[in-house]
């Protein structure tokens, strides 16, 4: 993987767990933290499909890997509404 790419995949995954917090509701940090909860998306939503026999759909590939998109905020979202009950989380404002 070049740095080009490992760049690109920071980009995917932290838009990917952004995207998860705001549907979960809670924000657990900034940029660097949805990055984080963008790549534990990709690895927990994948999983909860391939347990449950659901089909990968819209992955992206980047360089040598395949990046699932769609699993990725429904796993960042699961992941951040789990956090946020935890550790209660500040709560999005919905005015």
């Amino acid at each position: 993987m070049s740095f080009l790419e490992f760049i690109i995949l920071l980009v995917v995954a932290s838009i990917c767990g952004g995207i998860g917090q705001s549907i979960a509701g809670y924000s657990l940090g900034g940029c660097f933290v949805s990055i984080i909860v963008g790549f534990i998306g990709a690895w927990l939503g994948p999983l909860i499909a391939r347990e449950l026999n659901f089909p990968q759909f819209y992955t992206i590939t980047i360089g040598d890997r395949e990046f699932p998109v769609v699993w990725s905020i429904i796993g960042s979202a699961i992941f951040s509404l789990v956090v946020g009950w935890i550790s209660k989380g500040v709560k999005r404002d919905e005015n």
